[in-house]
């Protein structure tokens, strides 16, 4: 049997303009840094928060899709301050356009059966996955 695995991933989205042309993007590596995927992809007209939200879920159906054998963690950094508290349950969800991505997320992680964190980075820390969401945006990937 496999050992069980602890990923690392760095979730990202952006929009050039609130709402306006939008992307996400994520970055998965695994316990030894080493990268696993990189991932930017468009997604039409959308708010910020929207794209941060999917770049999430979308993490998420790339593990389940990806990754074989048992996980124990999988560890999300982003720089949505947001995301992180909203998916952490420290704050609660005022809009309802997230609410369908909080419930997705939230019925992947079930589904995965791993422990899932959230945590918020500032957003130097958070530069690969910045660059994705740029690469999808310039359609360059």
């Amino acid at each position: 049997m496999k050992p069980k695995q602890t990923l690392i991933i760095y979730t990202d989205g952006g929009s050039r303009g609130n709402p306006g042309y939008a992307a996400y993007g994520f970055v998965v590596y695994d316990e030894d840094k080493k990268i696993l995927s990189e991932v930017g992809k468009n997604i039409g007209i959308a708010t910020n928060n929207i794209a941060e939200y999917s770049a999430i879920l979308e993490a998420l159906r790339w593990v389940e899709l990806n990754v074989k054998g048992q996980l124990s963690n999988v560890n999300f950094f982003m720089d949505s301050k947001l995301c992180a508290e909203q998916l952490s349950g420290k704050w609660k969800i005022k809009n309802e356009n997230l609410r369908g991505f909080h419930y997705e997320i939230k019925k992947m992680e079930v589904k995965l059966g791993a422990k899932i964190t959230y945590s918020h980075v500032p957003r130097e820390q958070n530069k690969e996955a910045d660059r994705m969401v740029n690469m999808a945006l310039d359609g360059l990937t």
